[in-house]
């Protein structure tokens, strides 16, 4: 299967915006001073849990989609 070079550049562009807006979801989630990531004693509280479970979940699914618009690039230039 092909992909065309606009749809290649979307899913790398999307790769990469997912990993620039999850770290910084996970910086300032880390750095959360309202109390919704942790509790007073510091411990991490399940707000915290289930974010940075979305946020993982977020980094895998935006590198495999990255990674496969990547290699549609690589694709369209070799046979171009």
């Amino acid at each position: 299967m092909k992909l065309s070079r606009p749809l290649s550049w979307f899913l790398l562009a999307f790769g990469v915006w997912s990993w620039v807006i999850w770290i910084t979801f996970a910086r300032n989630l880390w750095g959360d001073g309202s109390g919704l990531a942790f509790d007073d004693a510091g411990d991490p509280t399940a707000y915290f849990w289930v974010h940075l479970t979305l946020a993982v979940v977020s980094f895998v699914l935006g590198t495999v989609i990255g990674v496969i618009g990547l290699r549609g690039l690589r694709a369209l230039r070799r046979t171009t």
